[in-house]
């Protein structure tokens, strides 16, 4: 289970880089794509939408079944990774680079540190699986 130090984590397999200039980029896990299985299809949220913590934004569907992906954190949608349109599968083979899911204008840049360090989601997902 690939489980890069430098990211934070969510109970429910997001993860979020640290920010750049105010913006997080958000993707799922490695975890999650292998407990997914191929990945058929993505939904991802509309650029200019205002998210909360905890909304649901988006949806990964595989042959096995769907699942809806959550706002790590707060803000408003700057980008989504147009390229997953024509190639979802690349959630799959690179999760943490070309599998990521958009990028988030930060509004409340403390709940970051409400996410799970990389040594606490990898305790959480190893009692899940």
């Amino acid at each position: 289970m690939n489980i890069p130090d430098h990211l934070r984590y969510t109970a429910s397999h997001e993860w979020v880089t640290e920010p750049a200039d105010g913006v997080v980029t958000v993707g799922i896990s490695d975890y999650a794509q292998d407990q997914l299985g191929d990945v058929v299809y993505v939904e991802l949220p509309e650029t200019g939408r205002e998210i909360g913590a905890g909304d649901q934004v988006a949806v990964v569907e595989s042959v096995k079944t769907a699942s809806d992906i959550y706002a790590p954190v707060s803000g408003t949608v700057e980008s989504v990774n147009d390229a997953l349109d024509g190639a979802p599968e690349q959630i799959n083979h690179s999760p943490y680079q070309d599998g990521w899911l958009f990028r988030v204008r930060l509004s409340d840049a403390s709940e970051l540190t409400q996410l799970l360090d990389a040594t606490a989601y990898r305790q959480a997902a190893s009692e899940e699986g």
